[in-house]
């Protein structure tokens, strides 16, 4: 069984990782960071896009700052499918 994940990464998704600074609720002056990180497709970051919409739906931390990095763990010169048969006596 392959695991989700890998499939994702075979579909072209890379792991990405978002480090956001929001303003504290009670102290604006404040920032405080949050790291967030998920399996997402680069450059329209459908999955960062979705989050950040929930935060600014949802938190009270108003959002100062987002900083992507982005990194595809599999790339198609780097995966090649193999087809054998393997007898162990």
């Amino acid at each position: 069984m392959v695991s989700s994940d890998f499939v994702r990464q075979a579909e072209g998704y890379g792991l990405t990782t978002a480090n956001i600074l929001y303003r504290l609720p009670d102290h604006p002056v404040i920032l405080q960071e949050y790291v967030w990180q998920q399996y997402d497709l680069a450059p329209q970051f459908p999955e960062l896009h979705r989050f950040l919409a929930f935060w600014e739906k949802s938190l009270d931390g108003r959002l100062h700052s987002v900083r992507v990095a982005h990194k595809r763990l599999i790339s198609p010169s780097e995966f090649k499918s193999v087809q054998k048969e393997y007898w162990l006596h």
